[in-house]
């Protein structure tokens, strides 16, 4: 065997000098680039709802473990940040809405799981109506459109099953939704107490049976 096959059969058993190598190495620099991406939304939205949007861009670094440079090479500027963050939400939202649209539940329940998991999102979502901004951008506002539409959709399957009043609307699930995702404060366990609100607001949602009548 020559020197020179001899050496590129070792650099293939050491997974160096190949397309798939670099290939790897590029992968492990889209991960890392995930990573630190997603650091810096939690540590964002976190410092947010802590500070308000005002937060100096340099606390939501150091507490994303990450330098200034790095942030502001990804988000050059807060709103660009925000925006980013804004995003997120809503296809956090989206996500829970669509599963709430697949399941197989009554219209009632599928709400039921829908106001649960946006209030187990809550950390992470910043949104209008928590005092984010109001998105311009075209991909955001199709989004919102979209989780109005998925949530209507339930509500529709709420009316035909009986299980949901006709004068519920999406917007009304929706900005229920959001007042649970953001903790008041002073109330040491915001879950628990989010969800006996959900549990209350539901019964008085829920289509009752009419009463049998007498005459």
């Amino acid at each position: 065997m020559s020197a020179s096959r001899a050496a590129i059969i070792n650099l293939v058993r050491e997974g160096r000098g190949t397309g798939e190598a670099k290939s790897s190495g590029r992968r492990e620099l889209r991960r890392d680039a995930a990573a630190n991406r997603d650091r810096v939304l939690a540590a964002a939205a976190a410092a947010i709802r802590r500070e308000g949007t005002g937060v100096p861009i340099a606390t939501i670094a150091a507490d994303a473990g990450v330098g200034v440079g790095t942030l502001y090479r990804r988000y050059p500027s807060r709103e660009a940040l925000l925006a980013a963050l804004t995003l997120q939400s809503f296809r956090l939202v989206l996500d829970a809405a669509q599963t709430a649209a697949d399941c197989t539940d009554s219209g009632i329940d599928a709400l039921r799981g829908f106001i649960e998991q946006t209030i187990e999102h809550g950390p992470e979502l910043v949104l209008p109506m928590h005092g984010g901004p109001v998105p311009l951008d075209e991909d955001t506002v199709g989004l919102r459109s979209e989780v109005h539409a998925t949530i209507e959709e339930v509500l529709r399957r709420g009316r035909q099953d009986g299980t949901i009043r006709a004068d519920v609307t999406a917007f009304d699930i929706i900005v229920f939704g959001a007042l649970l995702a953001q903790p008041l404060p002073h109330v040491p366990d915001w879950r628990s107490a989010a969800r006996r609100q959900a549990k209350i607001y539901f019964d008085g949602i829920a289509r009752k049976a009419m009463p049998v009548s007498r005459s």
